[in-house]
């Protein structure tokens, strides 16, 4: 594994692409503890009617049940696009040590495009992020989802 982002990104793209499958818009999320995927998730709100179940909810929901623990310490967040605020809260109070992110939102990201959502004050937990790894691909993804569903 010569770049362990990269590859983590693609395992996270692989689930991003199942949403798609799904007709539900192509983010994917991977956790991922040392070098061992604990779990997987992928934006499933239309499926599942529910608004909370993107990505990396449902990600972090399966880790916790593989767990046994709501507490996700010394982990490590891969997810095709940047976090939104509610999805950044969650985060925060899973304690994720890092999040790697794809590309930007810079509609509703709230890592660094809308809002610095993980410097906040009075957040009992800091996350380091960055941004941007395959960044193209995961973009890519995104926008021929988004002209796909124009064109019907």
């Amino acid at each position: 594994m010569n770049n362990p982002d990269e590859h983590w990104m693609q395992q996270a793209l692989a689930c991003a692409a199942r949403a798609a499958e799904a007709g539900e818009v192509p983010v994917g999320a991977v956790l991922v503890a040392g070098d061992k995927m604990i779990a997987e998730g992928w934006n499933q709100p239309i499926v599942g009617h529910d608004p909370t179940a993107h990505a990396e909810v449902m990600c972090l929901r399966a880790a916790g049940q593989t767990l046994g623990n709501y507490r996700l310490a010394d982990t490590t967040l891969y997810v095709t696009l940047e976090p939104c605020l509610m999805c950044v809260g969650a985060i925060v109070h899973a304690r994720v040590a890092r999040v790697v992110f794809g590309a930007f939102d810079p509609k509703s990201g709230a890592v660094s495009s809308l809002c610095r959502g993980f410097e906040l004050p009075g957040l009992n937990h800091r996350v380091e992020a960055s941004g941007g790894v395959l960044a193209e691909p995961c973009g890519a993804l995104l926008r021929e989802f988004f002209r796909d569903r124009r064109r019907n």
